[in-house]
């Protein structure tokens, strides 16, 4: 994220210590910066700010001047200029830095606007904390708290609000939780660029709805439900799945296409149970497509490979690296490797070491799809720009493989190796299969693992470790979230021990131990190793490949929405 300029910034105190912030920060975030908690509901940082739930009201005041004269005011007690204090509280959210600007966040009159504003939210309010989906990660409990009188003064019956709304597809509404924030109205509109949810009727009987006729089915939808601060919008995937203070988080990344976008992955005992967007500025502020949500299924996929094949046969994986390396050996310099944009940096330069001992050409599938302006890209690989790094690669791949197919009906071909691909949906035919032996490491049963003589099972992302450069060229990595299939061995791992046995060099296993060699030997990530790539990630020298045209179809970064 772009950083103002030092001129810039401006001293605010807030409760009596001063802090110098940016020009038009709101002092929800200058309060943070001074570890103190304002709470809020409806403001978010990357939305527009709306004002609704009144809960983040402070008392305001400014720097006492003479209006006569312009000189400061100075109060004889303290001996330091008056601070003229405003008689009513304002919500922090709108409140910007401005020179001689303080502010007071845990007064009185604060504490006691605060407990009025959490009263009247929870007027109409269920009690089904026990049984509500968001309890653990509820702002309206964690205030509740706080701020809550412990009992209620209200003896009406309660207005019944609309239960169990299905919204669209992957959200489901239940608005008698809902505090009527408009997050995700603000979300929809801003950012999805898909204005489909507003309020209807008033007061207390304020719903929230789609339009007539509308829904929200946009591939962004489920970003409403991450910043719900209660638990009127969910998940209809994870909803009452489990207990989310049971769930480990594990960093990852996106694998759908090249923007990149951070995520955290949420798991029990070795099962994965969500998704959701970790918060990056510089790659996808706090939002990520539903579609990469859905990508943990993979890992529990009826057609996972979890077993070594040799000649169609079960075998163990030394016998099947054994025949694998048999079948390259023999094969002479009528070998081709194909590796993937979907592997790691690590995996990419690893195959690379495999194609040069083997003296065989090495190609990439090239991923297409309509970029959608927001977190999806054009390149649907996630680590095109990985290939091209570590040299695998010398130029953009297509998303078929011609010059292989050409290759191979040409006789010049006669073995190859393919990393994570599938060779058929590449455009090699069947009967173009059928004319090679084929060395298959991969995760998933497809046309390639049933044509190949040897097959090598792999593992998904979520059950690895490696790095990623995405369309900045910015080098991300992911960590380990749950442990593979019994007897599956680590991708690297299977790349090292194969390129051992075809008579290369004995290089390191694990995305650690092969840092070091990998650095030494790619100018662009010299000095780096992986313990030491950031959570934010690392942004390369992206100019040897500046003359490349990716087409990305994708926003960079996003600017928070304008105060309205």
């Amino acid at each position: 994220m772009t950083q103002p300029a030092q001129t810039d910034l401006i001293t605010v105190t807030i409760d009596g210590r001063e802090i110098a912030v940016p020009k038009g920060t709101n002092m929800i975030e200058a309060a943070r910066l001074l570890g103190i908690d304002i709470p809020h509901y409806c403001y978010h940082p990357k939305l527009s700010v709306a004002g609704n739930c009144r809960m983040c009201l402070v008392e305001m005041g400014m720097l006492a001047f003479d209006p006569a004269t312009k000189q400061p005011v100075m109060d004889p007690a303290s001996g330091k200029q008056k601070v003229n204090w405003m008689p009513k509280p304002v919500i922090a959210c709108f409140t910007n830095a401005a020179p001689g600007l303080h502010i007071r966040t845990n007064t009185p009159l604060v504490r006691e606007c605060r407990e009025g504003v959490m009263e009247f939210l929870l007027i109409n309010h269920p009690l089904d904390c026990p049984i509500c989906d968001q309890a653990g990660e509820c702002k309206l409990q964690e205030q509740a708290t706080a701020y809550g009188r412990g009992y209620s003064r209200f003896i009406e019956q309660k207005n019944v609000k609309p239960k169990r709304t299905l919204l669209g597809p992957r959200v489901m509404l239940d608005d008698e939780r809902c505090v009527l924030c408009s997050r995700c109205i603000r979300f929809s509109k801003e950012v999805a660029k898909d204005d489909v949810l507003g309020f209807v009727d008033r007061g207390s009987y304020s719903t929230l709805t789609c339009y007539p006729g509308r829904r929200l089915e946009n591939n962004y939808s489920l970003n409403t439900v991450d910043i719900c601060p209660v638990g009127a919008l969910t998940s209809v995937d994870f909803r009452f799945k489990m207990r989310v203070w049971f769930l480990k988080q594990t960093p990852s990344i996106d694998t759908e296409s090249s923007v990149g976008v951070n995520t955290t992955v949420w798991s029990r005992e070795g099962v994965i149970y969500r998704i959701t967007p970790r918060r990056n500025d510089a790659v996808n502020d706090t939002w990520m497509p539903d579609s990469g949500r859905e990508l943990y299924k993979q890992v529990r996929a009826e057609n996972r490979l979890t077993a070594a094949l040799a000649a169609g046969q079960s075998a163990t994986l030394d016998a099947a690296l054994a025949a694998a390396a048999e079948l390259l050996k023999s094969a002479a310099s009528a070998v081709a490797v194909v590796g993937s944009g979907r592997s790691s940096v690590d995996e990419q330069f690893l195959t690379r070491k495999l194609a040069a001992a083997l003296k065989a050409p090495a190609w990439i599938v090239g991923r297409a799809g309509e970029g959608d302006g927001i977190l999806l890209s054009t390149d649907r690989n996630p680590n095109t720009r990985g290939a091209l790094v570590t040299g695998l690669i010398k130029a953009l791949p297509g998303p078929q493989l011609g010059e292989l197919a050409a290759a191979i009906d040409a006789g010049k071909v006669t073995t190859v190796l393919a990393v994570n691909e599938d060779l058929a949906a590449a455009g090699l035919t069947a009967a173009q299969l059928a004319k090679v032996r084929v060395i298959y490491l991969g995760t998933h049963a497809n046309a390639t693992s049933a044509a190949a003589q040897v097959v090598l099972p792999a593992l998904t992302v979520f059950e690895k470790s490696g790095a990623f450069i995405n369309q900045q060229f910015r080098l991300q990595k992911f960590v380990t979230a749950v442990p593979g299939p019994a007897g599956v061995s680590d991708d690297l791992a299977t790349l090292a021990r194969l390129l051992v046995a075809v008579g290369g060099p004995k290089l390191g296993e694990t995305a650690t131990t092969l840092w070091p060699a990998l650095a030494a030997e790619i100018p662009a990530l010299a000095s780096v190793s992986f313990a030491g790539i950031p959570d934010e990630g690392l942004p390369l020298d992206s100019k040897p490949w500046a003359g490349l045209r990716f087409g990305e179809g994708a926003s960079l970064h996003f600017q928070p929405a304008a105060a309205t």
